[in-house]
């Protein structure tokens, strides 16, 4: 089939909560990717950080097959060979000691929350039904109800309700709006170290390190959502270590994954874990041998090929190129590692059709800003080019 008869087969089939580019990708390999007609492209957004390893990574592929000809499937009703060597890493990896492994990051969202609630009537005595949550504006955690009840996007909240209550959203990158909204019924603080959907928005430094001591200080859990930024992106193997910050819950997912499988955990010490028992919190594919597999792999490449220092590296060059652009029209370039956003002062639309069409895939998030975030592992002669690409297309 040809992309427009694909684009219309889908369009005619699949209800339209998305509205995807006019490119369908048929194949890919590390950073390109390749349409029906033959056409290639750079892809430079990587499913929202899911393919820091790029596309079909050899090793990643590798495991996957050997564990494709095991065993794929057991659920949690009984043990699996790989699930405690999986846990063992990532809690090595986190600095945690212990880890609830899920699907995608939405279900680990939810998963922390229920979590920090637990924690705060069973441990802290808060009252049943009374626990709050300070959430940021602006943020992104996900889709499902109790998700979007913290959101302060109209889009994704209108016609919904009713919402989940319990959550206080307060401006982001303010750490005295977190402790002013903190009271004794507060059960955590959630937020992402760079939101990413908002469009790639880096709080003052030493904002993570303030909420860090005011969630210590009043008794309130952390929770750092890394979904997007975790596993290299951000020049840190995750987005907290840059100003040296522990949260007490990691919310993990995309490309602990590598690109092949839907893979998401929270990882945090066995005394605040420690609230489930047998029954109180599950999932069926969470875990499963073939997620596993990937994960393990995954990590060990991660930290094998150091990407955050790759990250770092070809952050610097691919920012310092975008900055280079002559193009009034350009209010700010930000970001930190291989997490890039470019703001517009009118519409950003026609510049992502630009960008495609001097084969470099983007998307525009919040209407005026493009994000950039390619695969860690993009060798330096494509990322040249692409950023030769973004130049032109931009200028």
């Amino acid at each position: 089939m040809t992309s427009k008869e694909i684009i219309a087969l889908t369009e005619r089939y699949c209800a339209h909560n998305y509205k995807p580019k006019e490119v369908v990708i048929s194949e890919g390999e590390g950073a390109v990717v390749r349409d029906p007609e033959g056409r290639e492209y750079y892809d430079m957004l990587s499913a929202y950080s899911a393919l820091n390893f790029g596309h079909r990574h050899p090793e990643l592929v590798a495991a996957a097959k050997e564990q494709l000809d095991k065993v794929t499937l057991t659920s949690r009703a009984f043990h699996s060979e790989l699930l405690g060597a999986f846990a063992e890493r990532l809690a090595a990896l986190t600095g945690m000691q212990a880890v609830l492994p899920m699907n995608t990051g939405a279900e680990a969202v939810e998963t922390a929350i229920k979590t920090a609630r637990r924690y705060a009537a069973f441990v802290r005595g808060v009252p049943e039904g009374k626990q709050n949550i300070v959430c940021c504006r602006g943020n992104f955690h996900g889709r499902t109800v109790t998700v979007v009840s913290m959101s302060t996007d109209p889009t994704a909240r209108a016609g919904y309700g009713p919402f989940t209550p319990g959550f206080r959203a307060v401006e982001y990158g303010d750490a005295r709006a977190i402790e002013e909204a903190i009271d004794q019924n507060t059960a955590a603080v959630l937020l992402e170290p760079i939101q990413g959907e908002a469009g790639v928005i880096v709080p003052p430094e030493g904002y993570l390190s303030a909420v860090r001591e005011i969630c210590s200080r009043k008794g309130v859990l952390m929770l750092a959502d890394e979904v997007q930024t975790g596993f290299g992106r951000t020049g840190d193997m995750f987005a907290c270590m840059h100003e040296g910050v522990q949260p007490d819950i990691y919310i993990l997912g995309k490309a602990l994954g590598g690109g092949i499988m839907p893979v998401s955990a929270v990882a945090s010490t066995r005394d605040i874990l420690g609230v489930f028992e047998p029954g109180s919190h599950g999932s069926t594919f969470g875990g499963n041998p073939l997620a596993c597999a990937v994960g393990l792999k995954a990590m060990e490449i991660a930290v094998r090929d150091d990407y955050p220092a790759l990250a770092r590296e070809k952050g610097k060059f691919l920012q310092e190129a975008i900055r280079s652009v002559p193009n009034p029209d350009i209010k700010e370039v930000r970001g930190r590692g291989l997490l890039i956003g470019v703001e517009f002062r009118s519409e950003a639309a026609p510049y992502v059709a630009r960008l495609i069409g001097s084969g470099v895939l983007a998307k525009e998030t919040h209407e005026t800003t493009v994000r950039f975030a390619p695969p860690l592992n993009m060798p330096s002669e494509q990322l040249e080019d692409a950023a030769e690409r973004i130049r032109r297309a931009l200028a």
